[in-house]
């Protein structure tokens, strides 16, 4: 096991493809990929790249923590009784334990996600 982990968006080998969850669903077909790279500490953090297509679903992020870095794309999220954000293409945030939110893809979006949970 290394230290240090590069990740090479352009060099990524197969990915796990997945669709959204019936009782999350909201609006669209969205589609996902994900692309593990590493995870630490027994499984508690992992890290990696993920993709979706166009479509709105119900994020609920229970006990993790997850930092995000949009590397394309275009997506907006409203947490519960707020107001939405759209981030795009080098734009990162967090969303902490307990997060409940509506995640809209508006253009396919890909993102390196580091969770803690």
């Amino acid at each position: 096991m290394s230290l240090l982990v590069s990740i090479d968006p352009d060099n990524l080998g197969e990915a796990k493809e997945t669709k959204a969850a019936p009782d999350r669903l909201l609006a669209g077909d969205p589609s996902f990929r994900t692309w593990e790279l590493d995870d630490s500490r027994g499984g508690e953090v992992s890290t990696g790249i993920w993709e979706a297509t166009p479509g709105t679903t119900r994020s609920i992020k229970g006990e993790t923590f997850e930092f995000c870095h949009i590397l394309s794309g275009v997506v907006e999220i409203t947490p519960e009784g707020g107001a939405p954000v759209v981030y795009r293409a080098g734009d990162s945030f967090v969303m902490k334990p307990g997060l409940v939110s509506t995640w809209r893809t508006i253009e396919t979006v890909r993102k390196i996600f580091v969770v803690v949970g």
